[in-house]
């Protein structure tokens, strides 16, 4: 394993392949790779969508499942994909009674702290400013906090890509 720390992010729309995307990258680098996922469920909808998702890993895989401390598993020196940043601020949005300036340094510290961490993170994201304008104050807000998120990310990135109907496109390579 690496004893440092690379960090991939990959960005793009909904349905555009970023899941399926990181999970090939991570089992091409480990044969034993670990799923963060960020999620909390909150109705039956997305019980479904979760279903689905660890219907398409292995038994390969070892899953943890965190909300928001994601620095505090034991991630060193693994191959890892957290998914998606998108739930994982939800979860600091929500806790912080909509707070856009108290959620982005929570989750900021968090990048940071897994910056430190030696192991390969891809980190899934969402661009969710390339959809639909917020119809909401809150929506806006939190549209807002998703893109200061991910322009964090993708400075502390060694790589990031964009996937587009399916297909990745490199925006940022490691040098």
């Amino acid at each position: 394993m690496p004893a440092q720390t690379y960090l991939h992010l990959i960005t793009g729309g909904a349905r555009s392949g970023k899941s399926r995307y990181a999970q090939q990258l991570a089992r091409g680098w480990s044969e034993t790779p670990v799923y963060v996922a960020t999620a909390r469920v909150w109705d039956e909808d997305f019980a479904q969508r979760v279903s689905h998702h660890r219907q398409d890993r292995g038994p390969e895989w070892t899953l943890f499942e965190e909300p928001r401390h994601l620095s505090r598993l034991p991630l060193a020196n693994q191959v890892v994909v957290i998914d998606c940043v998108t739930l994982w601020l939800t979860n600091f949005f929500v806790d912080t009674r909509q707070d856009v300036p108290q959620s982005l340094h929570r989750f900021k510290g968090e990048i940071d702290a897994l910056r430190a961490l030696p192991g390969r993170f891809i980190v899934v994201t969402n661009e969710l400013g390339m959809g639909v304008h917020a119809e909401t104050a809150v929506g806006r807000a939190f549209t807002d906090l998703q893109g200061w998120a991910n322009q964090y990310v993708a400075t502390q990135a060694d790589a990031v890509t964009l996937m587009v109907s399916g297909l990745p496109m490199p925006i940022k390579t490691p040098p």
